[in-house]
């Protein structure tokens, strides 16, 4: 699809409903593409894999997550790597969707310390996971087990990872055709679920419940 450089939060959430999301090419790029890849990467809900040595960890009790306590800072980390598609029209743009209630994020904490967390957007049963990241060994994937919770305990049914990758296979993530994902969006896009934008609410992690 052809870059653009001018568009508004609006926009961006109606790209979402879509099927289609925003990329930069780079941070240093000053326009941001719209993507529909063939392949598309979700997690399903309740069936998320909990490794024996991150279940440890879940155990602990020494770790625990907030929501929305610091989005900004959460979406630097994101954006702080050598390869990045996170640029500054997409870091305003995202803000702008936390304002408005629509883009969230996660953040895990070893006591005072962050260690990991995620952001996206959620719009009616759908959350469309941007990006996440790790400053310590699993603190990404104890974001992806904190946002799998809150998810379900919201009764959300769609969380869109985009692409497919090993790290969110070995979380039980899969990889589905875009007509399948398209019918799964439809279907879910205009239910009535809010997420719980509480800010700096901090609760325990916990591994989800198997079926």
């Amino acid at each position: 699809m052809k870059d653009i450089v001018d568009f508004s939060s609006r926009d961006l959430l109606l790209g979402y409903t879509l099927g289609i999301f925003p990329m930069a090419h780079s941070a240093d790029e000053d326009s941001v593409m719209w993507v529909s890849p063939k392949r598309r990467g979700i997690i399903p809900l309740d069936n998320l894999h909990i490794s024996k040595s991150l279940r440890r960890k879940l155990n602990s009790k020494k770790y625990h997550s907030t929501f929305n306590k610091d989005f900004s800072k959460v979406v630097s980390h994101c954006r702080n790597r050598k390869e990045t598609w996170i640029n500054n029209i997409l870091v305003d743009k995202y803000i702008e969707l936390h304002k408005k209630k629509f883009a969230h994020s996660v953040e895990i904490w070893l006591g005072k310390e962050l260690v990991g967390g995620l952001f996206g957007v959620s719009i009616g049963a759908c959350f469309f996971g941007e990006s996440m990241f790790s400053l310590k060994n699993d603190g990404s994937k104890l974001a992806l087990v904190s946002i799998t919770n809150r998810l379900k305990s919201c009764g959300h049914k769609l969380f869109d990872t985009q692409f497919f990758t090993p790290h969110l296979g070995s979380m039980g993530g899969i990889e589905i055709s875009k007509i399948k994902y398209e019918k799964i969006l439809k279907t879910n896009i205009k239910k009535n679920i809010e997420f719980q934008h509480t800010d700096n609410e901090e609760e325990f992690l916990f591994a989800p419940k198997k079926n």
